[in-house]
C-alpha cells in the first residue's frame, strides 16, 4: 500500500467514527425525551369540580350539564338514571390550555340488576363539546380522545366486560358500534369497575405528542392499576374534557363524584433521574450533556485524525522534495540519520573522516 493511499484510508475512518458518535448522541437526546418524568402537578381549577358543584345559582362557573343529568350536591352529578332510553353529559366551559396535563375523575356505575345493565359511560377530550348524539351520548366522529367505560357487550368476545377502551378521532371516524369500537381501539383492558365496595376512579395522563397512560382504580384502596399506555399520541390543542352517559332498553345509574385536573410540568430534558439536581441552578453539575463521554472520545479521535493526517502530510512532502522518508529516515544510507548524520557531523566539526 503507498503512502498516499493510507492517510485516505485513516481520514475516512476518522469520519466515519465521528458520525457513529454524533449519531449515539442524537439517540441518547431522544432517549432522554421519551423519560422525562412529571415533576409536578399544578392543580386547574377551572376543570376540577366536586361536591356541592353548583353554586347560589344552581349554576357552575367552570362547568355545564345537561340532558336527563341532574346534580345531589351531596353525593354526585348523576348522568343518567337506571332507566331505560336515559342520556346525560357534563361538560367544561373552558378549553385545557395545558399542553401536558393528569385528569382523575371518580365515578360511580351501579343498577338494581345484576345480569343485564348498560350502556356506559365516556370520558371525551375533543375539539368540540356538548354535542348529544349516540357514542355513550356524544357525537359520532368527533376529533380527540375517547375513553369508554362499556358495560354491555353488542357482539361476542374473547374478553369480559365491562371494558374500557380508548378511541382516537380525526372528526371522520365513525365509532364501530356493532363490534363495540374493537375497530377503533388505541388500546383497552377488562376491569370489573361496576358496583364494588372501594371507591372506582380513572386517571388518564397525558403528555404532548409523547405518550397517554390510563389507569383504574377498582380493586383496592390506594391500588392502581394500568390499563393501556399509547405512545407517539397527539390531542387537539386546546380541547374541552367532558363527560357522557347512555342507557339503552338495559340501564345503569352513572354518576361523576370528583374530577381533579392538573396541568403536568415536566422535568428538563437533561435531568438525571437517579440522582439529587444540584440545589444551584448554575452549576455546572446541572448539565449532564457537557461532559458526556460521547463528546469526549469524538474529541479524541478527532485529535487522533489530524494528528495522523499531519504526520503523513510532511511525509509526502518530503517525497515530493527528493528527502527520504520515515521507511529510510533512520536505516538507509541516503536517510536523515545515517549518510545524512555524518553531513552534519563533518560541518561541524570540520572533520572529513566520516564516521
Amino acid at each position: 500500500m503507498s503512502t498516499c493511499q493510507c492517510p485516505k484510508l485513516l481520514l475516512h475512518l476518522v469520519i466515519f467514527i465521528g458520525l457513529l458518535c454524533l449519531h449515539a448522541e442524537a439517540a441518547s437526546d431522544s432517549h432522554k425525551l421519551l423519560n422525562r418524568t412529571i415533576e409536578r402537578q399544578v392543580p386547574l381549577r377551572t376543570h376540577s369540580i366536586y361536591a356541592p358543584y353548583i353554586d347560589q345559582d344552581l349554576q357552575n362557573r367552570w362547568w355545564d350539564f345537561g340532558a336527563d343529568s341532574y346534580i345531589n350536591t351531596n353525593k354526585h352529578i348523576r348522568l343518567t338514571r337506571p332507566r331505560p332510553s336515559q342520556m346525560g353529559w357534563l361538560w367544561s366551559r373552558l378549553p385545557l390550555t395545558a399542553a401536558s396535563f393528569i385528569v382523575e375523575v371518580e365515578f360511580k356505575i351501579s343498577g338494581e340488576s345484576s345480569h343485564l345493565y348498560g350502556d356506559g359511560l365516556a370520558f371525551w377530550v375533543t375539539k368540540g363539546r356538548a354535542e348529544p348524539g349516540p357514542v355513550f351520548g356524544n357525537i359520532d366522529k368527533f376529533e380527540g380522545l375517547g375513553i369508554f367505560l362499556d358495560t354491555y357487550a353488542n357482539s361476542r368476545h374473547s374478553y369480559a366486560f365491562p371494558r374500557i377502551t380508548g378511541m382516537l378521532g380525526d372528526g371522520t371516524k365513525e365509532y364501530d358500534q356493532v363490534n363495540d369500537g374493537e375497530a377503533n381501539s388505541i388500546g383497552a383492558c377488562s376491569a370489573n369497575y361496576r358496583k364494588t365496595n372501594v371507591a372506582t376512579k380513572l386517571k388518564i395522563t397525558y403528555v404532548k405528542d409523547t405518550s397517554l397512560n390510563v389507569q383504574v382504580h377498582h380493586k383496592a384502596w390506594d391500588e392502581w392499576t394500568d390499563c393501556f399506555t399509547v405512545q407517539g399520541i397527539s390531542l387537539p390543542p386546546a380541547p374541552y374534557l367532558g363527560f357522557s352517559a347512555m342507557t339503552g332498553d338495559v340501564s345503569d345509574a352513572h354518576d361523576i363524584i370528583t374530577v381533579n385536573t392538573y396541568s403536568a410540568i415536566l422535568s428538563p430534558v437533561d435531568y438525571p433521574r437517579d440522582k439529587l439536581r444540584s440545589i444551584n441552578p448554575f452549576s455546572s453539575s446541572s448539565s449532564s450533556s457537557s461532559g458526556s463521554w460521547l463528546g469526549f472520545f469524538f474529541k479524541l479521535f478527532l485529535f487522533a485524525g489530524v494528528c495522523v493526517g499531519a504526520f503523513y502530510g510532511y511525509q509526502i512532502y518530503l517525497e515530493r522534495n527528493g528527502r527520504a522518508t520515515y521507511g529510510g529516515a533512520f536505516g538507509g544510507p541516503g536517510g536523515r540519520y545515517g549518510g545524512g548524520l555524518n553531513h552534519y557531523v563533518e560541518r561541524f566539526t570540520g572533520n572529513s573522516k566520516r564516521f
